[in-house]
């Protein structure tokens, strides 16, 4: 019996240690890329474009493209990590791209187009499905007609962290049709559908959003440092309790990841979150684009992004976007190749979500197609330039106006106010426009020192030039100080 038990243990002990010996031994890891490398991907065309990912330490990898057969080989690193250039050709597909170490896959209907970054916070986040109770004009009507081979999308999922990521949460890139444009940014698909109208190449979208996210949390924390108001403390407390408000954490959980994928360029719709903060948001925004291109290396990639749209902010105890919307104007003119478009027709009083997202992504795909590709023949927006007082009358002169403003329900609008020296404002009793001008009187102030036009959280903007609205502006430079209020920790941006 002994030599029995003697003989099963030892047979027991045979059978298992070749197997505990083995769980020591390094096991082969495939090549393995971002989630975002996938079947369906768009590539930017006529470029080199980055590929990435990891395989085994000091291992060959061969890349194949099917465009032009070329066989690309790099070398993974000691920590695996290998990166390579593809060429690119002139737009079209699909195609394959064949990776191997040994073992081979392959990516399938790959396309060759014009890739943008798509990004910001809820009203770039919003759906075209909108949210619950929220809906976005259109939407019907839209789903119906929207499915597009040569649109691809990519919705990259919300996180915030607190150390740099190295992959996107979920999201692979899908072809556009119901289902897909359903669930993605809205802006964002009007702005892809209307280049895909005018160019006529595929067209690739990576909306990476996060709904009431802070300018400061799309921003590494050394760009920052230029910035003493902001909180540069930040721990994993501060990433939990305020999310998407926390510096640095949007830039780490959705960005980081993505950098370095080859595109054409960007599109921004956020500022609703700094409207307490907007005393220094255009030099906020400057920070973040010399931020986002210098970690790209792509140079003054364009930079396209809209104007926060007019609500009332009193809804949430806030005020001032006005001041917020000032700071976006001037940041167009101190940031290189970006530009700004208006909303101000296109806003919602009772609620900060507009309906209206198809003028956000038209009016962005305008200016993309104006000064990224150069289509002649496209409006574009006018704004204020200086103003001259002439006895009781203001005279105020517009840029970029050869079509001439005027008002988009009448001759005349109820959106000015002026003041004197008293500097207290009074609302216009006579306005009119002449060619690129505009004339502004007040029956209570005989000799004017200031005129403000649609200077209000909420305003229905009707001064237009060449179908498009012209920003709020402001002829003084008085100043307010900025308020530190909040919403009392309330996440009017993410009501999902």
């Amino acid at each position: 019996m002994k030599k029995n038990n003697a003989q099963w243990v030892w047979r027991l002990a045979m059978g298992v240690l070749p197997l505990y010996l083995f769980s020591f031994l390094p096991s082969r890891a495939e090549v393995k890329l971002p989630s975002f490398f996938c079947d369906n991907m768009v590539l930017q065309q006529q470029t080199e474009c980055n590929l990435w990912g990891t395989a085994d330490a000091n291992k060959t990898v061969s890349i194949n493209t099917s465009w032009d057969n070329k066989v690309y080989k790099v070398k993974a690193a000691a920590d695996g990590k290998f990166e390579v250039k593809v060429v690119t050709p002139k737009a079209g597909g699909p195609y394959d791209i064949t990776l191997s170490d040994g073992k081979t896959f392959t990516l399938k209907n790959v396309l060759i187009g014009e890739v943008w970054i798509c990004a910001g916070q809820s009203n770039m986040d919003m759906q075209l499905k909108g949210y619950k109770g929220q809906p976005v004009e259109g939407a019907t009507e839209e789903l119906l007609n929207c499915n597009d081979e040569a649109l691809r999308l990519l919705f990259v999922k919300r996180t915030a962290q607190l150390e740099p990521q190295y992959d996107i949460k979920g999201g692979t890139w899908r072809v556009a049709d119901a289902e897909s444009v359903r669930s993605f940014s809205a802006a964002a698909y009007y702005f892809g559908k209307a280049l895909r109208n005018t160019l006529r190449v595929p067209v690739g979208l990576i909306c990476t959003a996060y709904g009431g996210s802070a300018c400061e949390a799309w921003m590494k924390a050394d760009w920052l440092r230029a910035f003493p108001q902001v909180q540069q403390t930040i721990t994993e407390e501060d990433v939990k309790a305020r999310l998407q408000r926390c510096p640095t954490a949007i830039y780490n959980g959705q960005l980081h990841p993505l950098i370095g994928y080859t595109l054409r360029g960007a599109i921004w719709y956020q500022g609703e979150d700094n409207v307490p903060r907007y005393d220094f948001y255009a030099d906020l925004l400057k920070a973040m684009v010399e931020g986002w291109r210098a970690e790209w290396k792509q140079g003054d990639f364009p930079f396209y992004y809209c104007q926060i749209a007019p609500y009332d902010y009193s809804l949430i105890g806030w005020e001032g976007s006005q001041y917020l919307r000032e700071q976006q104007l001037k940041a167009e003119t101190i940031i290189p190749n970006a530009r700004m478009a208006v909303l101000m027709d296109a806003g919602l009083e009772y609620g900060i979500h507009p309906r209206k997202k198809r003028q956000a992504g038209e009016r962005l795909a305008l200016l993309a197609l104006s000064n990224t590709y150069g289509v002649k023949g496209l409006p574009d927006f006018a704004t204020y330039k200086d103003v001259v007082f002439e006895g009781d009358t203001a005279v105020i002169s517009f840029d970029r106006s050869k079509e001439w403003v005027y008002f988009e329900h009448g001759t005349t609008s109820k959106n000015f106010e002026v003041a004197g020296a008293d500097r207290v404002f009074h609302p216009a009793t006579k306005v009119w426009t002449s060619r690129n001008k505009v004339y502004v009187q007040c029956d209570k102030v005989k000799q004017p020192a200031a005129v403000r036009y649609a200077w209000h959280d909420w305003a229905d903007g009707d001064l237009m030039h060449d179908g498009l609205p012209v920003s709020s502006f402001r002829t003084d430079n008085w100043e307010k100080q900025p308020t530190a209020t909040t919403a009392n920790g309330k996440d009017y941006n993410n009501p999902q």
